[in-house]
């Protein structure tokens, strides 16, 4: 188990600023816009050899028009709860507000221990403007600046003697699945069932998650990461500043993940922005699952789920050999199935395939369906290898292999699928007019 840190204070403070700057990262969104983090944010810190997660929390607010505001509370109760030690920001500028007063009491009573970081000390002057927190009852507040980074050597030696264990990252090399899709289709709620707690905050309001949420999943003989983003939507929607980078946290995702689990709303189909996530997993070849859901809410005949099926393959074409699981993550209907079939899919990214198989598979079926001549030119394809990379790539060595063309590409890669399952991974095929390795 790893030593938490969270990282807490009423809205607009520079508590995302301090987390980027211990955990040397641009993770959390930093907006003027107060409450822009809404969920827990996790992080790793090290520090003169010891390693430690930080939370980044939603600002603690009581009282205001923000819709959010219930839920963000919440969400920081819990990260106190989670932490083993507790920054408590506060802004040196503003001096001490009643939020804050709120904060310091509800601190006093977790006995946790706190430091106070009085943070936007931006320059020596304002270092004793910081005395006034002695007030909280909580200790010697930490004069700080995140944003350059001033005295956060000092707060750091005084985290890490007080951490009570020495962290261990026992997630590296976890399968990681990133749960993506359009605002609204029902994400946060899947993370929330799975994992049996509500660590996104789940609105009817689209756009309610805005940073990417990692939680290790592991019940039922399962051991993966989890990975919730915000939705998705089309540039030209993208208006905000603040939604852009939630955009770019949920690309950032894909690109980090093993597997994407593409979710549809059932209602509206798959769209053009469902299309262009899915194309985007494809670009970065990535394993990808498609799960729709709220199928629940859909009216059904015998044939609906086979015609529902075939309208999604054809505008998914070519790349057409992946699973569709129908789920209503209110009733937990199939939800299961689609971890399944994204353990499925992980397996089958990692697959390797010995040459000699691949040889003895495909050059028969090469020799009786060869590449179409051009130009009086035969192609011939004398050897097969898969390359010793990550994900699902295979060379064809040849005589000409500019000549190979797109239909003939995808009969070899049908034929791969069907004899070694690569269902739900983009497989990459290479033509090379390099001569059988010596020795092989």
């Amino acid at each position: 188990m790893s030593s938490i840190v969270a990282i807490v204070g009423r809205p607009n403070v520079g508590k995302s600023t301090l987390f980027n700057r211990l955990t040397e990262s641009r993770k959390a969104i930093v907006d003027e816009e107060s409450g822009v983090t809404r969920d827990r944010h996790y992080g790793h810190a090290e520090w003169n050899g010891k390693k430690f997660s930080v939370i980044d929390t939603g600002g603690y607010v009581r009282g205001s028009e923000d819709v959010f505001e219930g839920e963000i509370r919440r969400q920081v109760d819990i990260a106190m709860e989670e932490s083993d030690l507790i920054l408590f920001v506060v802004d040196v500028e503003m001096g001490i507000t009643g939020l804050d007063d709120a904060v310091a009491t509800i601190l006093r009573k977790s006995g946790k221990k706190v430091f106070v970081v009085a943070n936007k000390t931006d320059n020596p002057q304002r270092i004793p403007d910081a005395s006034v927190f002695y007030s909280f009852g909580l200790g010697e507040p930490f004069p700080v600046s995140s944003v350059s980074g001033s005295g956060t050597g000092e707060l750091l030696d005084a985290v890490v003697k007080e951490l009570p264990r020495e962290f261990q990252d026992d997630t590296e090399g976890l399968p990681r699945f990133a749960i993506v899709g359009q605002p609204n289709v029902g994400k946060s709620s899947l993370l929330n069932m799975l994992i049996g707690e509500e660590r996104s905050i789940v609105t009817p309001i689209a756009g309610t998650t805005r940073d990417t949420v990692h939680k290790r999943y592991a019940k039922y003989g399962y051991d993966f990461m989890l990975v919730d983003t915000a939705g998705l939507r089309r540039k030209a929607k993208v208006k905000e500043d603040l939604e852009f980078y939630s955009v770019l946290r949920s690309v950032r995702a894909i690109e980090e993940a093993d597997v994407c689990l593409l979710m549809l709303d059932a209602e509206q189909g798959m769209n053009a922005q469902d299309l262009a996530i899915f194309n985007l997993i494809e670009k970065n070849r990535k394993g990808v699952v498609l799960i729709v859901n709220k199928w629940d809410l859909v009216d059904k005949d015998t044939k609906s789920l086979e015609a529902y099926t075939k309208t999604i393959k054809d505008r998914i074409a070519p790349f057409t050999d992946i699973p569709i699981v129908f789920t209503s993550v209110l009733t937990k209907q199939r939800v299961f199935k689609a971890l399944e079939e994204a353990l499925h899919v992980y397996q089958n990214r990692k697959k390797k395939v010995r040459t000699s198989e691949l040889n003895d598979y495909l050059l028969p079926l090469i020799e009786n369906n060869p590449p179409p001549a051009i130009k009086g030119k035969y192609i011939k394809i004398k050897y097969i290898t898969q390359l010793p990379t990550d994900i699902p790539q295979f060379a064809f060595f040849c005589n000409l292999p500019q000549y190979i063309n797109p239909p003939y590409r995808r009969f070899l890669e049908n034929k791969l699928r069907e004899k070694f399952d690569f269902t739900g991974v983009p497989v990459s095929l290479f033509f090379r007019s390099k001569e059988k390795p010596e020795g092989r």
